[in-house]
């Protein structure tokens, strides 16, 4: 049985939604589909958001699992700065590159999630020096 298989098969909040554009690395949606950065005039916006809304049931509940991962994920790299004023304390030394690494793993599931969803990763997961403007 799929561990997703309790998970609601309704269509996406809108809070849902957003958490699923950011987590894609998509920028924020505005208010409405007005102006020249519209998701209409760029395909994998319209890619994405014709997704979020046509999903099977199943999918619905598959994407909402990852959100519960990546949930978690996400608290943890902020929550792991506590330990970073702590270098070595009597047997316990800190894994300075915890962040790195939970920053790491963070980003290959939210690509996980792009890949499930069939859509180009967002700008956020593109390299800066690509951006012509």
């Amino acid at each position: 049985m799929s561990g997703s298989s309790s998970l609601a098969t309704t269509p996406f909040t809108d809070a849902e939604r957003v958490d699923i554009r950011r987590f894609c690395g998509y920028p924020a949606y505005g208010a409405g589909s007005s102006g020249f950065q519209s998701w209409r005039f760029f395909e994998a916006y319209g890619t994405l958001e014709f997704r979020l809304t046509n999903l099977a049931p199943s999918e619905f509940q598959v994407v909402r699992q990852y959100l519960l991962t990546l949930y978690s994920m996400e608290q943890a790299v902020p929550s792991a700065s506590t330990n970073m004023d702590t270098d070595q304390a009597a047997a316990w030394k800190h894994n300075k590159s915890e962040i790195v690494e939970r920053a790491r793993l963070f980003d290959d599931w939210c690509r996980r999630l792009i890949a499930f969803l069939g859509i180009p990763a967002g700008p956020s997961f593109r390299s800066s020096a690509a951006i012509i403007i």
